[in-house]
């Protein structure tokens, strides 16, 4: 008995603790009400295999259902990646919209508003099941002087610790667009590096697109796997405008470097977007053969809108130099990342660069320590 309350005074406090945190702290109630949500989505699920089965199914969700079983069997036996139960089953959303992501920014510096929570570490955005709660804290950020974007996301990975569902809001998407979202969240379950968002959310980026590409060329439709390729093209082409207006934007910022000069910073933030709207228009986009003009005419620009691009854009071309050097070989190239990726957590986009100039300078050979495969492909210029 003794021994017995022993152990379990200390764990009683503790979860006394962990109550009054959910109960008492903001974050803590944002963490209850994000588990009420997802306990909702899990506990609606249904088999999609079941579904296909059922003659009951519209012909149209079938057949974007069996692409779903297809792309999830493609991504763990062709490309290696961590499956598991994920998207074997589908929740039926009560509306049109899973949830509202709301990212934020300095005006006067290109750096993010971030949040911390357990295991993924500090994040630059914070999603929001509660579309009210998502607006008001998005003018919160503004009255407080931030850049403030509020942005739909229609799936979401919970990097493997649930079997993820395949969520109505996703099935909207087209065929190709299906294939690239399964293969992108299971990147997720496969390989998360804790507090270093852009690399994570960019390599599953490039990951679901190329492998998009790759598993419906297994298919035989060349032509969808030539839609992929032009898809990625373009994002590729995009996230380098990014990328410009990135230093542009910095570049202005550190032409009045003064800790009084906040509100001449302020001030170049406004031209520099201003000229770059311009150039997103009339000069990027007619180079955009797959992206609507209509939606770029609708992006607005300030820094959190930047700094959210670049979450899902950084450094794209970097992933496919090493895709190259590994002979196109998808399954080896995840791997490969995932290593160089390991070997410096801090800098991980570093390490990748390093790993390529050292490809380029062994003349395509192996290169010591990664610990995956010979790279294979000849050195070429990042485009």
């Amino acid at each position: 008995m003794h021994l017995r309350a022993f152990i379990l005074r200390p764990l009683l406090a503790i979860a006394v603790l962990v109550a009054g945190y959910l109960v008492v702290t903001p974050t803590g109630r944002y963490l209850l009400r994000a588990a009420w949500a997802e306990g909702s989505i899990l506990t609606h699920r249904r088999s999609i295999a079941a579904m296909v089965a059922d003659s009951a199914t519209p012909p149209a969700v079938r057949a974007k259902l069996r692409v779903v079983l297809a792309a999830r069997a493609y991504a763990r036996d062709s490309l290696g990646l961590a499956a598991r139960q994920s998207f074997t089953t589908y929740t039926q959303l009560p509306h049109d919209t899973l949830v509202l992501v709301l990212s934020g920014a300095y005006r006067d510096r290109l750096e993010p508003v971030t949040w911390w929570f357990p295991v993924v570490g500090r994040v630059p955005y914070k999603g929001y099941f509660d579309f009210a709660a998502a607006h008001a804290a998005a003018r919160s950020l503004e009255a407080r002087g931030f850049d403030a974007y509020v942005r739909p996301s229609p799936a979401f990975s919970t990097l493997g610790f649930f079997n993820d569902p395949l969520l109505s809001t996703t099935l909207e998407d087209d065929s190709l667009g299906l294939a690239n979202t399964v293969i992108h969240e299971l990147t997720h379950n496969t390989f998360y590096l804790a507090s270093q968002v852009p690399f994570d959310e960019s390599f599953a980026n490039f990951d679901g697109a190329r492998g998009s590409e790759a598993f419906y060329r297994a298919r035989g439709d060349t032509a969808l796997a030539r839609v992929a390729d032009a898809r990625w093209a373009d994002e590729k082409l995009l996230g380098r405008f990014w990328d410009r207006l990135y230093r542009s934007v910095d570049s202005a910022y550190r032409a009045h470097p003064g800790a009084g000069d906040s509100a001449l910073r302020v001030a170049a933030h406004d031209t520099v977007y201003a000229r770059a709207r311009d150039e997103l228009t009339r000069d990027v986009g007619p180079r955009l053969p797959t992206i609507d003009p209509r939606y770029l005419g609708r992006i607005r620009l300030d820094n959190a809108v930047l700094l959210a691009q670049r979450i899902y854009s950084t450094d794209l071309g970097a992933f496919d130099e090493v895709y190259d050097r590994e002979g196109r070989d998808l399954r080896r190239t995840v791997r490969r990342v995932i290593a160089i990726a390991k070997s410096r957590p801090g800098d991980p986009f570093g390490a990748l660069d390093a790993w390529v100039a050292k490809a380029d300078s062994a003349g395509g050979a192996a290169v010591p320590g990664a610990g995956v495969g010979a790279a294979k492909a000849p050195a070429k210029q990042r485009p």
